[in-house]
């Protein structure tokens, strides 16, 4: 199993799971949804430095957020 590490965004610093490696994700955010597309490949690939980690970055929401909704 990876790590997906967020940047940017409304979920800047969070660390998620992730099933399946794959190069974007939407993400359920209040009302709407966030998108983040990976940049980069993969780190911590070898068998003794820790789950594999993929950076995403943020890219868009899919609907206006307004911070006082959350």
């Amino acid at each position: 199993m990876a790590l997906a590490r967020l940047h940017g965004g409304p979920l800047d610093g969070q660390i998620i799971p992730l099933d399946d490696t794959q190069g974007r994700l939407i993400l359920p955010y209040s009302e709407s949804q966030i998108v983040y597309e990976q940049r980069g490949g993969e780190k911590n690939t070898g068998p003794h430095d820790g789950p594999t980690e993929i950076d995403y970055w943020y890219e868009e929401a899919l609907e206006d957020i307004n911070p006082a909704d959350v």
